[in-house]
């Protein structure tokens, strides 16, 4: 059947067509999607973003509520996932029932890259993951997919960094923030030298992230959650690690490197307590720094995000 604008005014047929050029212009559907998304799965998309703070277009992975397009009306909460060092955007889809366990619950999760480091910081170099996840993200979502003010946002490893990070140096930004295996402390004993290798082992130029951590201590210290730990107060937060080898199962690399973030993590929860800010916390024998524990610990800390976000467990 023909479309026909009987009844409807000139000016008001105009700006629909000025309206449908633009989003052709833009790229994005009727219903406000990128066109050129890919879709990953029932409800995940691979959405790219021109972004500036990185001076490239970076993805990020969403996993849309069921029944988004049954109900235009209506806005979601976001539930940021932030990927580990030396992994990507595709990362909890690949290691966690992530899909199925947001099925019919009424939220978006977003899950955007974090580079080669996974460690979601303003890089010395340029590079402004930061600025991506926590302004640029957020600002297409609510633009083109009816994301909600509010917000919370939980990592693993590097991503753990970036999830306490993210929320103390943007007070208010979430409405929680669960870290588990996390790097908490960027200058406690041993963990410089572990972020360089981080950063070694994507052939990047040595101190391109924060400088020397001798001569420019004052930047580590500026993007270090422990130091920045004022910034959370008012924030649910949730942080878990394990001791790795001390109690582990013989499994030295994993266990090794979660027994030298094991003091980090002592040292940044120490100092909430010492501000008087509630954190809940599972310090657990053994453990390594592997998603077999990641999963459970999300699923341990979700009673919180949910909470915040409004949901029901």
């Amino acid at each position: 059947m023909p479309y026909s604008t009987a009844g409807i005014s000139r000016r008001s047929v105009t700006r629909a067509a000025a309206v449908t050029g633009l989003a052709a212009l833009f790229g994005f559907s009727a219903a406000g999607r990128a066109r050129a998304a890919t879709q990953a799965g029932a409800r995940t998309f691979d959405v790219p973003v021109a972004s500036a703070a990185l001076d490239r277009t970076a993805t990020v992975r969403l996993i849309l509520p069921s029944g988004f397009d049954a109900r235009p009306g209506r806005t979601y909460p976001v539930l940021y996932l932030l990927h580990g060092a030396h992994d990507d955007y595709t990362s909890w889809t690949r290691e966690t029932d992530i899909e199925s366990f947001t099925e019919g619950r009424d939220l978006i999760v977003a899950m955007p890259e974090a580079g080669p480091t996974g460690i979601p910081t303003t890089w010395r170099s340029g590079a402004d993951y930061e600025t991506f996840q926590v302004q640029e993200v957020p600002a297409l979502l609510a633009r083109d997919y009816r994301a909600s003010g509010v917000r919370a946002v939980a990592g693993v490893s590097t991503g753990g960094y970036g999830a306490m990070a993210h929320a103390a140096r943007h007070p208010g930004a979430f409405a929680a923030a669960a870290s588990y295996s996390g790097i908490l402390d960027t200058t406690a004993v041993g963990v410089p030298a572990l972020v360089d290798a981080i950063v070694a082992r994507e052939n990047l130029a040595p101190h391109s992230l924060w400088g020397s951590p001798v001569l420019d201590l004052l930047v580590w210290h500026d993007f270090n959650p422990r130091a920045r730990a004022t910034g959370l107060r008012g924030t649910p937060l949730y942080v878990s690690s394990g001791s790795g080898v001390a109690g582990g199962l013989g499994d030295w690399l994993p266990e090794a490197l979660e027994s030298l973030l094991w003091p980090s993590a002592h040292r940044f929860t120490d100092t909430l307590a010492l501000l008087g800010i509630p954190v809940t916390t599972h310090y657990y024998a053994g453990g390594g720094h592997s998603w077999a524990y990641w999963k459970g610990e999300f699923a341990a800390s979700w009673p919180m995000l949910a909470g915040a976000l409004g949901l029901p467990e």
